[in-house]
């Protein structure tokens, strides 16, 4: 009973071939024609909470069209979840970590087989992404974060300090103590996975508010960790108020820890009140977050500009720009600008907006009414400023779905809002410099934006690319040569930023894993001294 297996590094999940008229492709098909109306409860200590709480989730590229009715815990309800946690914290602890590691194993063989069409067509039809798109997410990203995380995580456990003749040492890396708060966005099916799974595969119980958008795709996936055997109690599932579920969250003294996806307005509110409240709590809570990006594509002179345009038309309206790592402002050479931009626009030329399931559909809709408000309303102030000229796009629709054409703007000030402000909708701000300024620019992208998330470099000049790293060290998190700021790889590009971007801390790594763990160390002498 002293075996124990050893995790390998693992090769990421490959993706599944959705050729017309294969059977993969006509099983997705059959899920996105499905016009049931799902129910999502509320799990809590593994009974489904059905309520009056009601909120009806349309998808957004079709609002007639209803896809799930969220049922919202009461504030009761939320506390009991907390207590649910409590309950199950020590078992849950005190199960082997290769028992963990193969529940979570399991849930990622699930989702691989029979679950992966109807996620994948969840993710789609409620989150509006193309196939592509989701395919990446809710499958193989998903899947990669059980892997990798278990990998990372033996990593940290097997961590050991000196034990010498006289003594034995060791280190017992313990949950935190009390429950962690994980707070998932609606953009990423597989962002949950992890919030939740990385601290529960290092034995803490989590409470999970999802997205009331995502929330379909992500109770999937709660099913399949059940089905694999999670205990109850352990991830509690409560698509809550935010305001409620906080609330009762931070009111509790158990609170331990914050693991959090989202913006960097609502991240910046939750650590206030953390550390408002922090005389009630039983610990310090570790607070972990990812969050907001303005992310930079910075372009020099010795750029190809074919690769420079089709990287920001992938960087910038893959998914509908609502990706934190979304190119968002670029920086081109007045000298390669004439042709980045005929070649940009003639790519955009062909780029179709529309419904998901259609294969021939680029982009779908932004995903919701207050986000499609809020882009058009910036889009018409950029159609009236002097400073501004839109080279590509501009219109918004929402007759039949929130629909948003990918966008492309030449905003004459580098310190223009257009340069400055997270927008998460596809809209590139494009500004065009002299190409004797290159180092002068360098400080400007540095310090134009409060975040430091993703950001990319075109250059094959190696001084000016060794140049622009050194004075832009701080503004990415995950910074790209030669290629778009987006589509990190778990376990080949670990992600996170700092500045107003979060608290960098490198999702599906032991960077992640090892904060949350509160390291016991112990020294047991064989021989202790009987004499002074």
């Amino acid at each position: 009973m002293n075996s124990r297996p050893i995790f390998p590094f693992p090769a990421n999940e490959p993706t599944c071939d959705y050729a017309p008229g294969s059977a993969a492709r006509e099983a997705l098909e059959r899920h996105l024609a499905d016009r049931t109306v799902v129910d999502v409860p509320a799990v809590i200590g593994g009974r489904k909470i059905y309520s009056d709480d009601v909120e009806t989730v349309h998808a957004p590229h079709d609002r007639s069209r209803v896809l799930a009715r969220i049922h919202r815990p009461s504030a009761a309800q939320v506390a009991e979840a907390i207590q649910s946690n409590l309950e199950a914290a020590h078992d849950w602890a005190r199960m082997d970590f290769a028992d963990r590691a193969a529940i979570m194993h399991r849930a990622a063989a699930i989702i691989r087989g029979r679950m992966r069409h109807r996620i994948n067509a969840a993710t789609m039809l409620g989150q509006s992404k193309i196939l592509d798109e989701a395919e990446a997410d809710s499958a193989c990203e998903l899947i990669d974060f059980l892997h990798f995380n278990t990998h990372s995580a033996q990593r940290v456990v097997q961590e050991q300090p000196l034990t010498v003749a006289s003594a034995q040492n060791r280190t017992d890396w313990r949950p935190l103590e009390g429950f962690v708060y994980a707070v998932s966005p609606f953009n990423f099916t597989a962002i949950g996975t992890n919030l939740t799974c990385a601290p529960a595969l290092m034995g803490n119980v989590v409470l999970w508010k999802p997205s009331m958008k995502s929330a379909w795709a992500n109770h999937l996936f709660f099913e399949a960790l059940e089905e694999a055997g999670l205990p109850p109690g352990v991830i509690n599932f409560v698509p809550g108020d935010a305001r409620m579920v906080t609330d009762a969250v931070y009111g509790s003294r158990d609170f331990a820890g914050l693991h959090f996806t989202g913006s960097s307005e609502v991240f910046r509110s939750l650590w206030k009140r953390a550390a408002a409240g922090i005389d009630q709590y039983r610990t310090f809570p570790r607070i972990v977050g990812e969050t907001g990006g303005k992310d930079f594509v910075l372009v020099h002179r010795s750029a190809h500009p074919e690769e420079v345009a089709v990287a920001l038309l992938k960087g910038a309206f893959g998914y509908q720009g609502q990706k934190c790592s979304a190119a968002s402002r670029a920086y081109v050479p007045a000298s390669l600008w004439p042709a980045v931009r005929g070649t940009l626009c003639d790519l955009l030329a062909g780029w179709r907006v529309g419904d998901v399931a259609d294969a021939a559909t680029d982009m779908g809709a932004v995903i919701d009414e207050t986000s499609f408000r809020k882009l058009a309303s910036r889009l018409a102030a950029a159609k009236g400023d002097p400073g501004v000229k839109v080279i590509s796009g501009g219109r918004c629709s929402d007759e039949v779905g929130y629909f948003v054409d990918p966008t492309v703007l030449q905003v004459d000030d580098p310190g223009h809002a257009l340069m400055k402000e997270e927008l998460f909708g596809p809209v590139l701000s494009v500004h065009v410099y002299a190409d004797a300024d290159w180092s002068d620019l360098l400080h400007v992208v540095d310090s134009t934006s409060d975040y430091a998330l993703t950001g990319s470099i075109f250059c094959t000049e190696r001084a000016a690319l060794l140049q622009a790293q050194d004075v832009l060290v701080h503004a990415a998190g995950n910074l790209y040569v030669n290629d778009k700021p987006t589509g990190a790889v778990v376990g080949q590009q670990p992600f996170g930023g700092g500045r107003a971007s979060g608290t960098n801390d490198k999702a599906a790594s032991w960077m992640n894993l090892v904060r949350w763990t509160s390291p016991r160390v112990v020294k047991e002498t064989y021989a202790p001294p009987r004499q002074r």
